[in-house]
């Protein structure tokens, strides 16, 4: 079987359509002939199912690769997809979304395929625009996104990414009679009544108790709670009381991630959620779907990171992230600022 090479695509005889179209499922058939990407075309040089020819004279492997390689941008890194797709037994084909991928048992016009692929290197950094336009397009056709990172020594670690709908059960939240007093120290606000602390630690799981009396809130907790007109902040340097827009202000200058953690903070609250933070596992929050009393804390499901529309994410630092919260048996969730609130973006290992 002979194919041609012809700008970006390898263009093989017409027995090419009944012999490996219509028993692999490789190219798209066009008039007379079978359109081949490169991909596809190097799978099959590799395999001895087909022949390339360049202006007439045969490509052996290498050659074929080099070429390729300088006429398509990654060409190398989706052929290493491609290749290790087609060994684990699915039918794949290229698509502008890198590949789609057909589920076992299934194959092109027997089956919808079940997942887009895209393949990303660790070293290129990923916006989170670009993942987000390919989350969409896949949702929007009801596919499963699959991002296929390929490290330096070209292995493979496969992600599957969706958007979660978040739905918490805690409904315990506080209705004090009237505000309750509190002090901005250096960086963090105590409750100083005890009654007070008690009622905020009991009803919503706020903060937690400085000892037997008082109770100290983050700057979180505290932005929240100001936000509802459930407490009053004094600043302990002038003895004057903050509005939410100064108390914030004061906060970032503390905490430069400040406003991206009390957006996803105010938004897992208003859900039913009760978030804690994240710091051990290096992420914002650890969250609660669930809490009956202090006593008895659960496992928490998730951990919780909020980040920015202009976020560009760093692959190995975005995989150091799903390793650890799947090695305590949690889900890593991004929290994303939209304009109309808050998405969450699931981003987990998946076994192919």
């Amino acid at each position: 079987m002979i194919g041609k090479l012809v700008n970006d695509r390898v263009i093989a005889e017409k027995q090419a359509i009944n012999e490996l179209y219509n028993t692999g499922y490789y190219g798209r058939p066009k008039d007379d002939s079978l359109e081949l990407t490169f991909v596809e075309a190097a799978h099959l040089l590799y395999r001895n199912k087909l022949d390339i020819e360049l202006d007439g004279k045969s490509l052996g492997f290498e050659d074929f690769f080099k070429e390729a390689s300088m006429r398509q941008q990654y060409f190398e890194l989706k052929y290493i997809v491609y290749k290790d797709l087609k060994e684990r037994g699915f039918y794949v084909q290229s698509s502008v979304t890198d590949f789609r991928v057909y589920p076992r048992g299934g194959h092109p016009g027997k089956t919808p395929a079940k997942s887009f692929v895209y393949v990303r290197s660790e070293r290129i950094p990923m916006p989170l625009t670009d993942l987000l336009t390919s989350l969409n397009a896949a949702t929007n056709v009801r596919k499963q996104m699959i991002l296929a990172i390929v490290d330096e020594e070209s292995d493979l670690t496969y992600y599957e990414v969706k958007n979660v709908k978040m739905k918490g059960k805690v409904d315990a939240n506080p209705v004090p009679e009237k505000a309750i007093s509190s002090s901005l120290l250096e960086d963090r606000v105590l409750v100083w009544d005890s009654a007070s602390s008690e009622y905020l630690n009991q009803n919503g799981f706020f903060g937690k108790a400085l000892d037997e009396e008082r109770l100290q809130l983050s700057l979180v907790e505290s932005a929240y709670l100001l936000s509802k007109g459930l407490i009053e902040v004094e600043n302990s340097r002038d003895d004057s009381l903050l509005d939410l827009d100064l108390f914030s202000e004061i906060a970032s200058s503390i905490e430069p991630d400040f406003m991206n953690k009390l957006r996803a903070y105010s938004d897992l609250r208003d859900k039913g959620f009760v978030p804690k933070t994240g710091f051990k596992f290096g992420t914002h929050f650890r969250v609660y779907d669930q809490v009956t009393s202090k006593g008895k804390i659960p496992h928490s499901g998730y951990l919780v990171h909020g980040i920015p529309k202009d976020t560009v994410f760093a692959l190995p630092v975005m995989s150091r992230a799903i390793r650890l919260a799947n090695s305590v048996r949690k889900r890593m969730l991004y929290a994303v600022e939209e304009r109309n609130g808050t998405s969450y973006v699931d981003i987990g290992r998946i076994k192919m």
